[in-house]
């Protein structure tokens, strides 16, 4: 735990107690070491017994795109398997002959590609796994590629997609072999939790059909419609695991996505378009692309940022789903949290 004198822990427990999340999890560094890291609050209001730990572990929703589909496509690119400026239709079977295939892996990354936004894919497609499939890869785009840029979750749903057909394994495999496990990031792993850490997931919001909160269940309808697992959501983590994955990005390790791939990741992709995007980064809300500090955050509440520039890394872990769907109390905590953690 950090002492009561971390700006971070008075930060985050002034929010716990105007009720921003039930509780958080905080860490910061630099490429060398972790230089201020707690827990405030509690897991679930509802449990006054139930502190939030250091150690607990989160439905992190859209962050998955950054520690599974972003990591594993850049061991693609780095082992010379993938070609981002190369149409889908060039060599991806499913993409041939359908709107995909004028699209390429970079478009997708920028989120320039021309995808529908996001939408209730068992309305669209039913709720047979590979139905949703073909459904997502035949859909017809909404502009033309690199025209504009339009964030959707279903760019990291068809990067995860496409892994697996270049790999020939399932993405929650790709994701530890190549990543997880080569950072030690012990914790980490895509849902359903089993029972015996369930205990020390922070619950989501409340599920109608269980009558209970959600807890160790994807909180993002459609990572449950394929089985809790997908380039959408799906992972739930530690914020030191994290930590361990955003120092890669700064001293890179010989064991998973290199320096390279960080390096054309953390920089503007999109030209002149707005808002500016990297390779699925974008730069933090309150900065500007020159200041250098990049980010991506999750739905639940949670959130992580990265600059090599300043040599500074920091994550933020909340349940703030469990009280609000309300997303504007945490942005004013999280702009004021990352200017404690990059000054």
């Amino acid at each position: 735990m950090a002492q009561r004198t971390d700006p971070c822990e008075r930060l985050l427990g002034d929010a716990v107690r105007a009720g921003v999340f039930p509780g958080a999890v905080w860490a910061a560094g630099d490429a060398r070491t972790t230089l201020s890291a707690g827990a405030v609050g509690l897991l679930d209001p509802a449990d006054p017994s139930g502190p939030t730990r250091v150690d607990t572990l989160y439905d992190v929703a859209s962050l998955t795109k950054i520690l599974a589909v972003w990591a594993v496509i850049g061991t693609l690119v780095d082992a010379g398997k993938l070609d981002l400026t190369a149409p889908l239709g060039s060599f991806w079977p499913e993409a041939a002959g359908r709107p995909l295939a004028g699209v390429t892996p970079h478009h997708l990354l920028t989120h320039t590609a021309g995808l529908p936004l996001r939408a209730n894919l068992r309305h669209l497609y039913g709720s047979d796994p590979q139905d949703v499939r073909d459904g997502v890869l035949a859909e017809p785009l909404v502009h033309r590629p690199g025209a504009a840029v339009a964030y959707t979750d279903r760019a990291a749903l068809i990067l995860g997609y496409l892994a697996e057909h270049l790999t020939r394994q399932p993405l929650p495999r790709l994701a530890e072999d190549r990543v997880w496990a080569p950072l030690a990031m012990t914790e980490t792993r895509y849902g359903p939790l089993p029972a015996g850490v369930r205990e020390r997931c922070a619950p989501t919001e409340y599920d109608g059909e269980s009558g209970a909160p959600l807890r160790g269940v994807v909180h993002d309808f459609s990572a449950r419609l394929l089985g809790g697992a997908c380039g959408i959501a799906g992972v739930f983590t530690t914020a030191a695991d994290i930590g361990r994955f955003l120092r890669h990005l700064l001293a890179p390790l010989p064991c998973a996505f290199s320096a390279d791939w960080t390096a054309a990741s953390l920089r503007v992709r999109t030209g002149a378009l707005v808002p500016p995007r990297g390779l699925f980064w974008h730069p933090a809300p309150g900065t500007a692309p020159a200041e250098g500090v990049w980010a991506h955050f999750g739905f639940t509440g949670t959130a992580q940022w990265v600059s090599p520039a300043r040599d500074r890394w920091a994550v933020l872990l909340t349940n703030r789903l469990r009280l609000t769907r309300d997303p504007g109390p945490l942005t004013g905590v999280r702009n004021a949290f990352r200017t404690l953690a990059f000054g």
